[in-house]
């Protein structure tokens, strides 16, 4: 998967934008106004994602050479993906939609019902 193809199936979901609050170099998605995935234009081939623990190690234990201990990043709660390492776009869209779930999970229900009259 390459960067446009990332940026384009986060705009795609529901209640995301796109925001630089970290620099001009680092593209965040937010769904709703909270982080749910982060990459950077200077290193466009990772992604960093919010994950269930019990998931994250699992993934990082099945792709070693793919998924990481999110860099700068809660290590328990998310992971940095490879986008170009062996990972299939299927895989990288489903940790995307896991990491979107869980953000709109965690929303208060005034904030997910405002999302759902988007």
């Amino acid at each position: 998967m390459n960067i446009e193809s990332l940026r384009d199936y986060c705009l795609s979901r529901k209640g995301v934008e796109e925001t630089f609050p970290f620099g001009e170099d680092t593209l965040v998605f937010k769904v709703m106004g909270k982080i749910f995935a982060i990459t950077s234009f200077s290193n466009p081939t990772t992604v960093n994602l919010k994950c269930a623990p019990e998931y994250a190690i699992e993934l990082r234990e099945r792709y070693p050479e793919a998924v990481f201990p999110g860099y700068h990043m809660n290590k328990q709660h998310w992971n940095t993906v490879s986008l170009v390492d062996n990972l299939t776009n299927e895989l990288i869209i489903s940790l995307i939609d896991h990491s979107y779930d869980l953000i709109v999970a965690s929303l208060p229900a005034k904030v997910r019902k405002e999302m759902d009259n988007l």
